[in-house]
């Protein structure tokens, strides 16, 4: 018995099973250290601390996170809220104004690298010196112009989330 070969449907199931092929590369390769390349904004920043979700910045944070092409970054995390220094002088905050700032302000840089789905930060200097020197692997996803970030172990405890949208 010689079944007959139908032709056009088999070059289909070809062209469909290697367009699965391609578009899947597609999606893989969408998570590389050349497309983080730009500057990003904030979408939300939340952390999960003791079984509550929280905004550790407020639900309106100021932050940029930038991505150069040679590997390296910026990051910068500020509360809007922030109160304001009544010495106008910030080497002489009050107890509480200073603490506000440290609570609500985060930032450090260094160089950068993707490994897999993860992004790796060898940190070189932090305003929360304990992690200066740190190398942190956080898992992450991009999907069109929006960076998902998760930090396993915040510095502020517990699991942070960080949504990126990136700058037009």
């Amino acid at each position: 018995m010689n079944p007959k070969i139908n032709l056009p449907s088999m070059m289909i199931g070809v062209i469909a099973c290697l367009l699965g092929v391609a578009l899947f590369a597609c999606d893989a390769a969408a998570q590389t250290a050349k497309d983080l390349v730009g500057t990003w904004t904030p979408v939300s920043i939340t952390a999960v601390q003791d079984g509550k979700t929280i905004e550790p910045y407020g639900p309106n944070p100021k932050a940029l996170l930038m991505f150069d092409d040679k590997g390296r970054y910026p990051s910068l995390i500020i509360r809007s809220d922030l109160p304001k220094f009544a010495s106008n002088n910030r080497t002489m905050g009050t107890p509480e104004e200073n603490k506000a700032v440290v609570q609500g302000t985060n930032a450090h840089f260094g160089t950068y690298a993707v490994e897999g789905d993860k992004l790796v930060l060898r940190i070189e200097a932090a305003t929360f010196p304990n992690s200066t020197g740190a190398e942190q692997r956080r898992p992450f996803t991009l999907t069109g112009d929006e960076l998902k970030v998760i930090v396993p172990v915040a510095s502020g405890g517990g699991t942070s989330t960080l949504v990126w949208k990136r700058a037009k």
